[in-house]
């Protein structure tokens, strides 16, 4: 008999494995699974630090209690600054984190109902639930860290698989061998409704600023815009890639100051502060091929008119519009060019992306969630 939840013994139990919460979006669906799940089910959540649900609840939209989720923390919250640090800044500690934890989990779930991993493709010891946001994240190239956690492919294989896109439903088809279920993340940003009329003519790159996500080609793309006589601006936001990223954050530093007049970073800015911001700003860019890409769907769901790559996660939550999608920066600009000349064609996308945001509510995302756990847990599975 799987572990009873004490105050409602009819309720059946949940194990959900996730490792650290450090930000992002796949942190953003992990909170939203809880916050689908914690009325039908007696939740616990196996971590490293045990989070602070007042924060994440501002940061993210949810409404989780202490009461509502009994955690499972492997290193005291006193100490959570200091092991956060190295999580996020070095490769290694974060690997080792991954898969402690999960040997914790799996060393004490066996007589839970169901187990959910909210953090990609894992070995849960036993069949479950995994939301996929990228492929090979847990196992990754070095068998070392697989050892801690005795991690088996052919155990995650047996799971159920939840993913973001249908970029990452190919990926996890390719890598895995297995089918896999579409279920778009929630975005959750409140809405601010300003009028097209009273937004700037300013573009908004979102995201941590590295090289990855190629902050520098997006502010080439404007300062293209600009030689063209746009008098547009741009704002940066995010936050840096540790100490790892240094030199590259002290050449887009370089960029940022070469070009003070068309170009502000806002690092690091506060959850309110960046809504406020996607508020002001008419038009987003975001250049990186993505899972999924959460800052696309924010700046979908603030009224803006977001400009993507063509190939990419991105690309299902803007919709097959030729307009908004670019194959590269000369391809980009032009595109970028036609919109901003033409308000019947801005008119025209905004009307269209609109009737997507449905695609990335909350609501839908709690209804969703809760029908897949639902229906698993009535269907038997070996082990």
């Amino acid at each position: 008999m799987p572990n009873p939840d004490p105050v409602n013994p009819s309720r059946p139990s949940l194990a959900l494995y996730y490792p650290y919460f450090l930000g992002g979006g796949a942190e953003a669906v992990c909170l939203w699974m809880i916050e689908a799940l914690k009325q039908r089910y007696a939740l616990t959540l196996f971590t490293l630090v045990s989070p602070r649900w007042s924060h994440l609840n501002a940061m993210y939209g949810t409404h989780i209690e202490d009461h509502e989720v009994v955690v499972q923390a492997l290193v005291p919250q006193k100490l959570g600054s200091i092991v956060h640090f190295w999580v996020a800044n070095n490769p290694d500690c974060r690997k080792i984190a991954i898969h402690w934890v999960l040997r914790y989990f799996k060393a004490k779930t066996a007589r839970y109902a169901g187990v959910i991993s909210g953090y990609n493709g894992a070995d849960l010891g036993r069949p479950g639930i995994q939301y996929v946001h990228w492929v090979k994240v847990l196992e990754g190239d070095r068998k070392r860290y697989n050892r801690i956690s005795n991690f088996s492919l052919d155990r995650l294989r047996q799971n159920l698989s939840l993913v973001n896109s249908g970029v990452v439903a190919q990926a996890v088809a390719k890598n895995y061998g297995t089918a896999s279920q579409i279920l778009y993340p929630p975005v959750v940003i409140p809405v601010v409704n300003v009028p097209w009329t009273e937004k700037t003519d300013s573009f908004i790159c979102s995201g941590r600023l590295v090289a990855a996500k190629a902050p520098h080609r997006v502010i080439e793309m404007v300062s293209q815009l600009r030689q063209q006589g746009q008098n547009v601006h741009l704002h940066l936001t995010g936050g840096g890639g540790g100490m790892y990223a240094q030199k590259y954050q002290r050449f887009l530093g370089q960029l940022i100051r070469d070009n003070p007049a068309w170009i502000t970073l806002h690092e690091n800015l506060s959850y309110g502060a960046y809504v406020d911001l996607l508020s002001t700003c008419r038009y987003g860019i975001h250049i990186k091929q993505e899972p999924f890409g959460i800052v696309v769907a924010e700046m979908l769901k603030a009224g803006i008119i977001p400009f993507v790559r063509s190939k990419g996660g991105q690309v299902e939550i803007v919709g097959s519009q030729p307009e908004l999608l670019f194959d590269d920066e000369t391809d980009g600009v032009a595109k970028i060019l036609a919109v901003l000349q033409s308000p019947d064609l801005q008119h025209q996308l905004l009307t269209r992306l609109h009737d997507r945001k449905v695609l990335f509510s909350s609501d839908r995302f709690c209804q969703e969630m809760t029908t897949v756990v639902d229906r698993y847990l009535q269907t038997p599975h070996p082990g």
